[in-house]
């Protein structure tokens, strides 16, 4: 049977198990998962957080990966400035990007959601205000969101990947990860 595993990847690490280009080391997945031949279906920015999997099951990988199988990932997304629903909106229709257009994307304002601190805090200025909201993508191109929000006049400041198809944080504390049935990503593979 595969191993499937979710991961709370904390801010500042790097999505994979070694480092060696950076002659200063850098916190990898080894800092945190002891686990043999599982390696992350996909990949989560190091100045990003939240769910990352990982698996033995090549084919589960690939299947997790492949933007083709439009699995969808919902973040939560603190960014600067307080848009409204309309400045939504090209969000929702998809916006052209340097690499071509994006498909939709299901955007909410959403109230400040309870998560845990991030070290280092992200800057905080009287001045300039800042609103969350959830965005469901069903891509997974590189910085494709903060490249998105920035689009459209809302650069993101905090960036947290909260759920990807069935599989959510829930409960999970940064740095923490837990064994999940492949099974428990059900019907996450739309047509």
């Amino acid at each position: 049977m595969s191993r499937l595993i979710i991961f709370n990847k904390p801010f500042d690490v790097l999505s994979q198990f070694t480092d060696t280009k950076n002659p200063t080391p850098r916190r990898t997945l080894s800092d945190f998962i002891d686990v043999p031949n599982v390696y992350p279906a996909g990949r989560l920015d190091r100045d990003s957080e939240g769910v990352l999997l990982l698996t033995d099951d090549g084919e589960l990988q690939a299947k997790i990966s492949d933007p083709k199988s439009k699995m969808t990932k919902t973040y939560l997304v603190q960014v600067e400035g307080d848009p409204s629903e309309a400045d939504l909106d090209p969000l929702r229709k998809g916006v052209t990007l340097k690499d071509g257009p994006t498909r939709p994307a299901t955007v909410r304002l959403i109230a400040p959601p309870q998560l845990w601190e991030r070290d280092p805090p992200v800057r905080y200025r009287k001045s300039v205000p800042d609103r969350w909201i959830e965005m469901t993508i069903t891509e997974g191109r590189n910085r494709q969101v903060r490249r998105m929000t920035a689009h459209v006049g809302f650069p993101t400041l905090r960036l947290v990947r909260w759920q990807i198809g069935a599989l959510s944080l829930d409960d999970l504390p940064s740095g923490a990860w837990r064994d999940v049935s492949p099974t428990a990503l059900g019907n996450s593979f739309p047509r």
